[in-house]
């Protein structure tokens, strides 16, 4: 096969008129030659830090996506799935990704559970990541969320990472806002990365301390603008990453996006194309060809250099999208999940309180990390309830795993004005958590994702709407089309009953991600990741 076009050479700095010859499935030869083709021939991106769980979506339907946005390849920790089903979720990614021509490269999940202050549905001990490492398919040991246990040589810790280093597999980084001496030492721990970075200051001084900076720009955390203007000058040592991207929003763009408004903001094309496509390959060993002599034939051909608007897309020679159309095919495959808990009833979610005021989540736009308020509690009947007027309003999480009482908490700037929303998907347990104008609401919404061992759903008095979650109770057995237009009318619904945030269920499943600070809710009550200890409601 010969492919001619405007061959965009990003080691040499230099594009020129040419021509690709493929042989089975690799690059045998790229010479200059006069055409009139005015396209460009250049590598394909690659996601380098991507929980593929997160688009709900499982890896063989996620690929036929990202495709069409001339994605070849991710780096995807399987750590939501491994939560809920252990090593058996993980295989269940890797086997579901071999079958589709796409390059997932997956790693092994270092924090399962990621802490011990939420119920989980399984463990991955530092055994069981020997056992993950030793898989050619495992690249490197997945991000490390548990950065006090770095901090304080947790010896389970220093296990999975001593046995990365053993398979010479590089290792994720996980730390938000560490600065100072507790980054120096997280890093010469052989933590090599961080994808977690909110400010210039932080990310320049990682960059300094030797770690590569993957900038973020996903469907809840979005940290391009803030990290962009360090690309410049530290390209070499930066990447792209969506972290968490929901159906709705792969439909529409992906890694080609952040490239695009890099050039908006005038930086050197080459260095944004290293970042986007060459470093990934190069720290993480990984098999992705990169336009030159003897790759495997990973390119894609775009219309410009400026929107990267994709045309078509090769992996290992084969076409997977042209014309607007992907070729990859959807495949059969075996649900799995974990989703053991009765129904609850209204009185469940009661909080008997006599306090004045209480500790209050503050949800921000587009960060994972949020802030303690305290608030004036509302009182009916004894019963602590949600503030419309003030937008407190109550939110529980539930154990999906086992029966248990659901824990109670209060959170501001979701903005609902009546009803509830409730979703499966809760980092990194994936219990079940819900926010709503009152109790009879999130009662009818939890029980409806009870129902339907899984989901994201939205009620009103008048209305109810689920998107079933039946895979691990986070992903969709569905399309990504059908996924993508059935969870933009959740949001939608969401928004219509007063929800402010851009990407409501994207918050909401971070509201029990205990290791980012600064208030969160697991299934065992609220807690302080900034102290790293529970504490209570009411003050």
């Amino acid at each position: 096969m010969k492919i001619q076009g405007q061959i965009v050479d990003i080691y040499h700095q230099r594009i020129y008129k040419g021509e690709v010859t493929v042989e089975e499935g690799k690059i045998k030869s790229i010479i200059e030659k006069e055409h009139q083709i005015t396209d460009f021939i250049m590598p394909g991106f690659v996601d380098a830090h991507i929980h593929i769980e997160s688009s709900m979506l499982v890896p063989s339907e996620f690929a036929k996506i990202a495709v069409i946005h001339g994605t070849v390849a991710t780096v995807s920790d399987p750590h939501e799935i491994a939560n809920v089903l252990g090593i058996e979720g993980v295989e269940f990614m890797i086997d579901n990704g071999n079958q589709v021509p796409f390059k997932f490269n997956f790693g092994a999940p270092s924090c399962v559970p990621a802490t011990s202050f939420e119920s989980a549905g399984a463990v991955i001990d530092s055994e069981g990541i020997k056992k993950l490492l030793q898989k050619k398919e495992i690249k490197y040991l997945a991000e490390m969320m548990n950065y006090p246990g770095v901090l304080y040589d947790d010896e389970e810790v220093m296990k999975k990472i001593a046995w990365a280093k053993h398979y010479n597999k590089p290792i994720d980084g996980h730390a938000p806002g560490l600065r100072g001496d507790a980054i120096t030492k997280y890093i010469s721990a052989g933590i090599s990365t961080d994808h977690e970075c909110f400010t210039y200051e932080e990310g320049l001084e990682k960059l300094q301390k030797g770690m590569k900076v993957i900038i973020r720009e996903g469907s809840a955390a979005k940290n391009f603008e803030a990290l962009i203007d360090l690309l410049p000058e530290h390209f070499e040592n930066m990447m792209f990453c969506s972290d968490d991207k929901h159906p709705d929003d792969l439909l529409i763009n992906h890694i080609n996006k952040l490239c695009a408004r890099s050039i908006e903001k005038g930086i050197d094309l080459y260095k944004i194309l290293q970042a986007a496509c060459i470093n990934p390959v190069n720290h993480y060993n990984l098999d992705v060809g990169t336009l030159r002599v003897g790759d495997p034939a990973d390119f894609i051909i775009v219309e410009d250099l400026v929107s990267f608007k994709t045309k078509q897309t090769y992996i290992d020679g084969t076409l997977v999208f042209s014309d607007g159309v992907s070729n990859i095919e959807s495949i059969p495959f075996k649900i799995l999940n974990n989703f053991n808990t009765d129904k609850k009833s209204t009185s469940d979610f009661k909080f008997d309180s006599k306090a004045k005021q209480i500790r209050v989540i503050e949800a921000l736009e587009g960060e994972l990390v949020t802030n303690e308020l305290i608030e004036n509690s509302l009182i009916e009947n004894g019963n602590l309830v949600s503030n419309i007027d003030a937008d407190v309003l109550k939110m529980t999480v539930v154990n999906r795993y086992q029966n248990q009482q659901p824990a109670i908490a209060f959170i501001k700037n979701f903005g609902l004005k009546e009803g509830a929303i409730a979703s499966s998907v809760g980092h990194d347990s994936h219990n079940i958590i819900a926010v709503g104008a009152n109790d009879e609401a999130i009662c009818k919404a939890v029980n409806l994702l009870i129902e339907t061992k899984g989901g994201i759903c939205a009620v009103t008095n008048s209305e109810e709407k689920v998107v079933p979650l039946p895979v691990a109770g986070i992903m969709s057995d569905q399309n990504g089309e059908t996924i993508g237009k059935d969870y933009a009318l959740l949001d939608q619904m969401a928004k219509k009953m007063g929800c402010t945030l851009n990407a409501p269920y994207m918050t909401l499943s971070f509201m029990a991600l205990l290791v980012i600070p600064s208030l969160k809710l697991s299934d065992k009550g609220l807690f302080n990741g900034s102290k790293f200890k529970f504490t209570a409601v009411e003050v």
